[in-house]
């Protein structure tokens, strides 16, 4: 959730400033009201998108002997992983601030249903008559002018050439039902009430109903127009979401935008920004996500990883320097191989150096370790297969996500796990590490409970074959 407003607010910060910069003084006010509409509706929606051709842009790094076993997602992200929920109902800071947010909607919900009382009690306590599909309302003791939705308010004390502007210019907002854009963003400052952006969008759409009106209402009594909007500004309703004639910190732009120049039809091509900037955030919404795991499972931790495998082929210290460094370029080849699509099966490995362990590489192995079950496999791919969900299986069903209260933690844990296979079929040298001492615990008593399997074979020998399984362990809040 947190990363969704992050990347919501980014957007909706880059728009803003294109707006600014490339937009705002133009004069194609129906264009930026578009442009302003579309782009808040885009910060929402675009964080959701992801295209998945898109991830390939961004180089991904992975090691990969068996896939991460998610646990705590409610569906599964590829075929091969399985999916247990963990929470943390113990977190008083998570809870804490989920209570803010709640309180904050609700305290602008208040202010949002006092607004609409504060309009209908104006339309209940004056005069009004209906004009054509409009209501007109008389305010006594006013010069107060707005709208709201199909409703006008004029006050009474304005002088009847005022009126007729006034009413002119008001009747371009119902027209062209301004009220849905206030409207909208209303809603938004009520979901997001902590997103000052939410606010500045409010405004600059506030402005630019007001120069499209303008560009309308002047078309008939321009002299007038202008000495009305000269004359004495008097206090309007503040209610954000409705359309005021008289604004004082808005008459000195409406003048000045009212004397400007039309915009050359040439420089519409500034809209053409926004596909772009659309195509832009796409690429970074899709591989968000990916990179962030990517960054947590190989750029942290490879260090750590390729550590715990050399040291299982060279557990009693018998590798010179040269024969380790071998061994690290070799596993560095098949993260690449991992990463291209390659085959890593074909990878060459001098594994005669390493024959004192009587351990193979689970990639160029002859025949793989069986689980119990998967002896119908035609194939070590097909073996392969049916082994990972297995373990998976073990792993999900039997860890145990009580931890996640126990020890109170929030968001993704990762576990990393090394265990081998050895010459008997059985489970051996397993190794984890995590942040926490309990979640190695629990990981190796996972780990131990896989059953005896058919051992794998290389020459026609039985021989030991090591496994690297990470852990994404997912606490709900």
């Amino acid at each position: 959730m947190a990363h969704y407003i992050i990347q919501t607010i980014a957007f909706q910060l880059f728009f803003l400033i294109v707006y600014d910069v490339f937009l705002k003084k133009q004069t194609f006010f129906n264009w930026n009201r578009a442009y302003l509409l579309i782009t808040a509706a885009l910060s929402f929606i675009l964080p959701t998108i992801k295209v998945e051709m898109f991830k390939n842009i961004v180089p991904q790094q992975y090691i990969i002997t068996l896939p991460e076993v998610v646990i705590g997602k409610q569906n599964p992200i590829v075929l091969d992983e399985v999916l247990i929920e963990g929470a943390n109902q113990a977190s008083s800071f998570s809870w804490s601030w989920m209570y803010l947010f709640y309180m904050g909607s609700a305290f602008a919900l208040m202010i949002f249903v006092f607004k609409i009382i504060k309009i209908s009690q104006l339309i209940i306590n004056n005069q009004k008559h209906r004009e054509s599909n409009l209501q007109i309302v008389n305010l006594e003791n006013s010069r107060d002018a707005f709208s709201f939705f199909n409703y006008i308010f004029i006050g009474k004390q304005l002088e009847n050439e005022e009126r007729e502007t006034i009413f002119k210019h008001e009747l371009v907002h119902v027209k062209q039902k301004h009220s849905f854009d206030m409207l909208f963003f209303e809603i938004l400052r009520i979901l997001f009430w902590f997103n000052p952006l939410i606010y500045m969008y409010q405004n600059r759409i506030s402005v630019v109903h007001e120069f499209i009106a303008d560009a309308e209402a002047v078309k008939h009594n321009k002299q007038q127009y202008y000495q009305n909007l000269l004359s004495q500004v008097f206090q309007a309703k503040r209610v954000s979401f409705i359309n005021p004639f008289f604004k004082e910190s808005l008459i000195k732009k409406r003048i000045v935008m009212l004397q400007k120049s039309k915009s050359k039809q040439v420089q519409l091509v500034r809209y053409a920004l926004l596909i772009p900037m659309v195509f832009g955030m796409l690429v970074y919404s899709s591989c968000s996500d990916a990179s962030q795991d990517s960054m947590t499972v190989s750029e942290v931790s490879q260090e750590d990883q390729l550590k715990m495998i050399i040291e299982s082929f060279d557990k009693e210290g018998k590798l010179n320097e040269s024969e380790k460094e071998e061994l690290t370029t070799y596993f560095l080849d098949v993260i690449k191989a991992n990463v291209e699509g390659q085959d890593v099966s074909t990878l060459p490995l001098n594994s005669s150096e390493f024959d004192g362990n009587g351990e193979v590489p689970f990639t160029v192995i002859d025949q793989v370790p069986i689980f119990p079950g998967c002896e119908d496999g035609s194939s070590n791919e097909e073996r392969k297969q049916c082994m990972i969900g297995k373990i998976s299986s073990v792993v999900a069903e039997n860890f145990n996500t009580d931890l996640g209260k126990t020890l109170n933690l929030t968001g993704v844990v990762k576990i990393f796990v090394f265990f081998k296979i050895d010459n008997l079929g059985n489970i051996v040298d397993a190794k984890a590490r995590a942040e926490k001492p309990e979640l190695v615990e629990e990981a190796l008593r996972v780990i131990s409970m896989l059953p005896k399997m058919t051992p794998g074979m290389q020459d026609g020998k039985t021989v030991t074959v090591p496994y690297y399984l990470p852990i994404k362990f997912e606490i709900k809040e």
